[in-house]
């Protein structure tokens, strides 16, 4: 009896080293980001802010996070619109706008934070894809039957435009790690940013590869007296109209007044 329980108790011990050992899958990092308000207010005395983004990585690599080998890069992107751009010419001695092209879906801003410079973080193929980067949105025409050269040459101009009026920024070093899961980042509201939503979006790298992007919502409003104008210009439309000819002809007529030669 004690020998077939010996016997039993040994084919045990050998089923069990003989069944496969369960393989563990790694996990795969991920990223977050949280805005510290869901809405800003502004004014008409608004000279540009410093808005910082708080994010962190999901279940990062002790090894890679101490290599320096993680970057993130974070984009603040305004409510797309319609632009129209349009080329001047010398005529007679005179400035006129003879070519025009008009893009869809423009983002009104789009400032940009990274860990380093892109040029060391990925490939430029990766920026491509990704539509990432000031120099990498698609700028849609509304006509598509322009020649692709011509189409190239307002979409650069209408970049130089946005960049020298500060509002598509750039800011290296401006995603700094306080520790190895925890990141801040420093993105650029210009002066004359636009009200409506934005778009705050956080990409993460692992050694140059894409890995994955997390967003968050930021409303841009105004405040005080701007505010109500604004509300009323948009919610009583004519009414608004009405009062603005009223306001021109009693300012011109008290102009007159004041102004006559007697």
């Amino acid at each position: 009896m004690n020998g077939l329980k010996a016997l039993a108790a040994v084919a045990l011990l050998s089923l069990t080293a003989a069944a496969p050992a369960k393989a563990q899958t790694p996990l795969t990092e991920g990223i977050q980001i949280g805005l510290s308000t869901d809405a800003v207010s502004i004014t008409a005395g608004f000279s540009g802010a410093d808005l910082t983004i708080f994010g962190s990585l999901e279940n990062p690599d002790p090894l890679v996070a101490r290599q320096g080998r993680y970057d993130v890069i974070v984009v603040l992107e305004g409510p797309p619109k319609p632009v129209v751009v349009r080329r001047k010419d010398r005529v007679l001695g005179v400035w006129v706008n003879l070519d025009s092209e008009t893009f869809e879906n423009v983002p009104v801003s789009y400032s940009v934070a990274t860990t380093r410079p892109l040029q060391d973080i990925t490939e430029p193929n990766s920026y491509k894809q990704l539509s990432l980067g000031a120099s990498n949105l698609y700028m849609q025409p509304a006509e598509a039957g322009d020649s692709p050269a011509t189409i190239e040459e307002f979409t650069a101009a209408l970049r130089e435009r946005k960049a020298a009026a500060g509002l598509y920024s750039e800011n290296v070093g401006g995603v700094q790690f306080l520790s190895q899961n925890l990141f801040r980042a420093t993105v650029r509201l210009a002066p004359d940013v636009s009200v409506g939503t934005h778009k705050a979006r956080a990409f993460l790298f692992k050694s140059g590869l894409f890995v994955k992007e997390s967003s968050a919502q930021l409303e841009i409003r105004k405040s005080g007296f701007e505010q109500s104008i604004f509300r009323v210009a948009h919610d009583y439309s004519f009414l608004y109209g009405v009062f603005a000819v009223s306001l021109a002809m009693v300012t011109g007529w008290l102009g007159r007044l004041v102004f006559r030669k007697d």
